[in-house]
Order: structure tokens, then sequence, then C-alpha cells
């Protein structure tokens, strides 16, 4: 998929996202789903809410914000509950409505900063990057430096685990569009981080 010339970026990211995926699934419940029990939207909201706000805060950068989309994202899941043809597709609807949401903020925050000075927070708590290493730091800070689609392809990819399959489901882009972007997503990296 990738040229050698980006395979060490790729095997960085992979680490440092798989790392931050280890971390998040040690601090989770066990799933306490009953055989051939419906799964609710309770259940799902236990089982996943955390995922999901840990995904947003990879693409929007901000907790809070990331805890709002989510909110969104289960709410119009609320709503649509009685029309889901399978509980099991809620968990691609909300991964779906997560990156859409994310989207939306981006948007809003680009526009925002074209009426007003750019304003950078350091959003990540302290706790949370002081169980990164220095190396993990520096990926996830330049992750923050790519466009949206690299950043969510990257993110999905390698924190959220999925397959190109998935990834092109949830950000509504094809499997090509999806492998060329993880490409030049990693290119991007590559040279930010300034590694050949």
């Amino acid at each position: 998929m990738i040229g050698d010339g980006t395979s060490g970026v790729e095997r960085s990211v992979e680490r440092t996202l798989g790392h931050l995926r280890t971390l998040d699934a040690a601090g989770q419940p066990e799933e306490e789903q009953v055989p051939n029990a419906p799964l609710t939207l309770e259940d799902l909201y236990r089982q996943q809410r955390m995922r999901m706000v840990r995904l947003a805060i990879l693409l929007v950068d901000d907790p809070a914000t990331a805890e709002d989309v989510v909110q969104e994202a289960f709410t119009g899941l609320y709503r649509n509950w009685t029309q889901l043809r399978d509980a099991r597709a809620a968990v691609g609807y909300l991964r779906t409505a997560v990156v859409n949401g994310s989207r939306s903020v981006l948007r809003r925050r680009r526009t925002a900063r074209e009426y007003q000075p750019p304003h950078q927070p350091d959003a990540r708590s302290a706790e949370s990057l002081a169980m990164l290493s220095t190396e993990h730091q520096a990926i996830v800070k330049a992750l923050g430096h790519l466009p949206r689609r690299q950043r969510e392809v990257l993110v999905l990819r390698y924190y959220g685990n999925l397959s190109e399959g998935e990834i092109a489901e949830a950000t509504g882009v094809s499997k090509g569009t999806v492998k060329s972007t993880a490409s030049r997503a990693l290119e991007a990296l590559q040279k930010h981080l300034g590694t050949s």
C-alpha cells in the first residue's frame, strides 16, 4: 500500500495509535451482552461511548468538543433507533456520525478563524500526554497538522483499527481514495517529522 520511503513513518503511526487504542481498551469494562439478547441503546452507549469520544478527540483535538460530537451522534441514533435494520449496524452508524460531526466542527473552526486571530489551545490533558513517549507525542502532534481527510483516514486505520472498506464507508469515499489518502498522509507526516 505504501512506498518504502514512508514505511518508517507508517510503523510509527501504527505504534502510536495502536498504543492509544490499547490504553483506551484497558480502561473499558468487559461487554456484558447476554447471548441472543437484543442490543439496547443503553448497552451501546455503555460499550461505545468512550471509544467514540477518543476517536473524536483524535479528529477535533479538543475533549469538550469531542464529547459534544459524540453526544450528537448518540442523539441522532436515538432518533433513528426504530428505523435501524440491525442493532449491530449501530456502531457503524455512530462511527460515521462522529466522523461527520467532527468534519462539521472543523469547518466551523476554519470559518471562525477567518474572522478572528488564529488560536491553537493545547487541548490534550497533561495526563494523556504524559502517558505517551516523546516519539508518540510527536506523532500525535504531527497528525494535527494534516488536512482533515488525511487525519481521518490515519486515525480510523491505526486507532480505529478499521479496514479500507470500513474507512471508506465511514468517510463516504472509495477504497481507492482511502489508499491514496493514507499514502499522501504518511508522506506528509514523514516530511513534517523530518524522517527518512
